[in-house]
């Protein structure tokens, strides 16, 4: 009996590495790092993936008002839930980074170390963003450890 291949299999293995963090010296793009590897090849890449903080921001503000969100923290304590409402931002930024950089996987991507710049797949973020909410939400509240 032959095993199947998961329907969602991707061809590419990501893990985040680091951020978000300023980009360079600019204030005005915040990056999150990526390291890539496709299945075929030997070794991987890293890829930085750079996102406007106006478009972070607005983007940032859609996900912070979503109910599950809110309904997760509220049960906890004030401390713990400032804490947790404080990691909230970069955990935002992390995932909605990784809906980027799944642009340019889709796009195709050649095995070299890269960057993804800021005003590279900006539309295309905005376009897919309210399709990828859920899975903004649930990459905040597992990383917050409040999945239900």
């Amino acid at each position: 009996m032959a095993l199947d291949t998961p329907p969602d299999a991707t061809p590419y293995r990501v893990t985040l590495f680091f951020g978000p963090e300023p980009a360079d010296s600019d204030s005005l793009t915040q990056t999150c790092v990526f390291n890539v590897k496709k299945r075929s090849w030997k070794a991987g890449i890293q890829v930085s993936v750079d996102i406007g903080t106006d478009q972070l921001a607005a983007i940032q503000e859609t996900i912070r008002q979503a109910a599950p969100i809110a309904d997760a923290l509220k049960p906890l304590s004030e401390e713990d839930r400032t804490e947790a409402a404080a990691r909230i931002p970069d955990l935002a930024a992390q995932a909605i980074a990784w809906c980027k950089l799944d642009l340019r996987l889709a796009a195709g991507l050649p095995q070299e170390n890269q960057r993804i710049p800021g005003d590279e797949f900006v539309t295309e973020l905005n376009h897919v963003i309210p399709t990828r909410q859920e899975y903004v939400v649930t990459y905040i509240l597992t990383e917050l450890d409040l999945v239900p």
